[in-house]
């Protein structure tokens, strides 16, 4: 399975399904590319409705033809016919099971959320925009993430400090910070975020430069 950082928050996870998350690419700085490079997508991903997360997602899967995987009032909410779903909820889409969890954070449509799902027998959870909340506790025992996607910015969400207490309490082996740098509001470098999830934590930090990859 390869991950692809895209910037902010978007991702590219392949294997023999691609799923894309929170396409932020449009009027993204950070942006590791174009929306139309985007070659392949099976299933996109939508945290929140806030622009720097629904981004691109919907012309991301009209041209691909994937499926838009987000809370009721986003899925609906275009001409594109998407799987809508909510906090607590699971749906199995292209054979890969998606669930989506609660994060703390607003948004002007429906609710904001994270996804736990499992890809190449591995479970992954890309929290969205969150600030820190104790059900991250109660996710991490429920749902047992190997790799998470978590907010490290500031201002908007957790910062690196809340965020690394957060990976204490999940104890993945695998951790990728986001939601930072994009902006001159941000936290802008994830390197205090690593030196305080080492701390006290054994996950491995894995910080990617946009259009990074890493395999896994």
């Amino acid at each position: 399975m390869k991950i692809t950082f895209l910037g902010h928050s978007a991702f590219i996870i392949e294997s023999d399904v691609t799923v894309v998350v929170d396409p932020f690419l449009t009027g993204n700085p950070k942006a590791a590319m174009p929306p139309d490079e985007v070659a392949k997508a099976d299933i996109v991903l939508v945290t929140h409705s806030h622009p720097d997360h629904l981004g691109d997602a919907v012309s991301i899967a009209k041209r691909t033809g994937a499926i838009l995987v987000g809370v009721h009032e986003v899925a609906v909410s275009d001409e594109l016919a998407g799987e809508g779903m909510n906090i607590g909820g699971t749906i199995e889409v292209k054979g890969i099971p998606i669930t989506m969890v609660k994060a703390d954070h607003s948004t002007n449509l429906g609710d904001s959320a994270g996804f736990v799902w499992k890809q190449e027998g591995k479970t992954l959870y890309h929290m969205g925009d969150t600030g820190l909340f104790s059900d991250i506790k109660l996710i991490s025992e429920v749902y047992m993430p190997e790799i998470v996607f978590i907010p490290i910015g500031d201002r908007y969400t957790m910062d690196p400090e809340q965020a690394a207490m957060a990976v204490r309490w999940m104890n993945p082996k695998l951790v990728f910070p986001m939601h930072y740098g994009t902006f001159p509001f941000l936290v802008q470098s994830a390197t205090g975020f690593e030196e305080k999830v080492k701390e006290g934590s054994e996950a491995d930090v894995i910080i990617l430069k946009p259009g990074g990859s890493m395999d896994v």
